[in-house]
Parts: C-alpha cells; sequence; structure tokens
C-alpha cells in the first residue's frame, strides 16, 4: 500500500509543498492523454488511497470528490494532434507540466510517477518507479486523472458511437479495433499509433 514516507522526508529537509504527478491514457488509440497534480494536506489524507487500476470505479469517485474538498487538486492534457505530432511519452510528460503549472501556487517538489522527470518540469523532482503503489499524492493523482480522462472519453463516445469508449476508454480492445476497422478513424483516433496508422494506410490503397 502507498504511504507518506517520501512526502515526509522532503518535508523534513524544508520542502513543505509537496505534489505528486501522475498521467492516465498512454496506451488508448483513441483520445487526449491526462494528468493530474495533487498536493495532500498531512493533517487530512482521504482514506483508501491507492493506485486508481487496484480501485472500483465507485471508490475512485468517492477518493476524486474528496479530493477536490480536500487537496489541492491541478489539472493538464495533451490533445490527440499534440500526441501524433511529439510522440506518446512527450506528450505524457507535456500533460504533467500542465497539471503541476495548473496548481494554486507553485510547489517545491514534484514527486513523478515513473523512471523520468518531465524536462520543462522546471521544479526539483523525484521519479518513483510504480509511484502510485508506493507514495499517497501520486496515487491521488493517479484517481482524478483517470476520473477526469474517463468522462471525457465518455462523453466522446456519445459524440462517436460504437466504438465502445464508454467502457474501454479508448484502449485497442477487441470491439474498438474491429469497430475501428469497420467504422473507420474518428478525429479522436491517434494517427501516429500503429492500429490507426495501418487502417488510414490501408485506405491509400
Amino acid at each position: 500500500m502507498p504511504d507518506f514516507s517520501f512526502e515526509t522526508a522532503l518535508i523534513a529537509q524544508g520542502h513543505p509543498r509537496i505534489c505528486g504527478v501522475d498521467e492516465v491514457g498512454r496506451g488508448p488509440l483513441a483520445g487526449p492523454v491526462f494528468a493530474a497534480a495533487v498536493v495532500l494536506n498531512p493533517a487530512d489524507i482521504p482514506d483508501g488511497l491507492n493506485d486508481s487500476k487496484k480501485l472500483t470505479l465507485r471508490q475512485r469517485q468517492r477518493l476524486a470528490e474528496e479530493l477536490s474538498q480536500r487537496a489541492e487538486v491541478g489539472i493538464g492534457s495533451a490533445s490527440v494532434e499534440e500526441i501524433d505530432q511529439i510522440n506518446i511519452l512527450q506528450a505524457s510528460h507535456l500533460a504533467m507540466v500542465r497539471a503541476v503549472r495548473a496548481l494554486a501556487a507553485p510547489v517545491d517538489h514534484v514527486l513523478v510517477d515513473g523512471n523520468r522527470v518531465p524536462r520543462d518540469l522546471n521544479v526539483p523532482a523525484t521519479p518513483i518507479v510504480k509511484g502510485d503503489t508506493r507514495s499517497l499524492s501520486i496515487s491521488a493523482a493517479s484517481i482524478v486523472a483517470k476520473i477526469r480522462r474517463d468522462l471525457v472519453m465518455c462523453d466522446l463516445a456519445q459524440q462517436f458511437p460504437g466504438y465502445g469508449w464508454e467502457t474501454n476508454m479508448g484502449y485497442p480492445t477487441p470491439w474498438h479495433k474491429k469497430a475501428l476497422s469497420d467504422l473507420g478513424v474518428t478525429p479522436h483516433h491517434r494517427r501516429s499509433f500503429k492500429p490507426v496508422h495501418n487502417i488510414l494506410y490501408q485506405e491509400n490503397f
């Protein structure tokens, strides 16, 4: 289970404002990538924070609502166009940077999920592999980012029915890939991703 030990150590070193940042949506064939940055109040941390993938939808919704009231939250995203232009890794980092900058006030240190620190963060940062299972701040960020992205994909599913985005959230499930083949490519599909690129390539011959 994640804990607050990374944050406690940094606070003891004189860095009182710590945020965790995580992204959601690197794997899907469609939709933007989202990131969240969360500054927890050490005296008021919601119970049950964990990697968003290990929580039920109801648990994520409850915790996201609690975090909106009891923590500082910043949201960032990168569009499908940006993903195709700069690649998904750089777009994920861009979303993270935007999430940190969206916080109400600057932070002293950022805990980043993964093994790399976004190049343009301009804040002292520590990458933590599997951080969403180790740091409560990163766990909180993973929950907020997933809830926000899922809402966007459910909205897009209403505009482009048939792809199952309301349940697969744009990930390459068999249903989604079959719909992609049957219905074609939408403006929200990532053209730099191989399954989408291959369909577009075939259409040109």
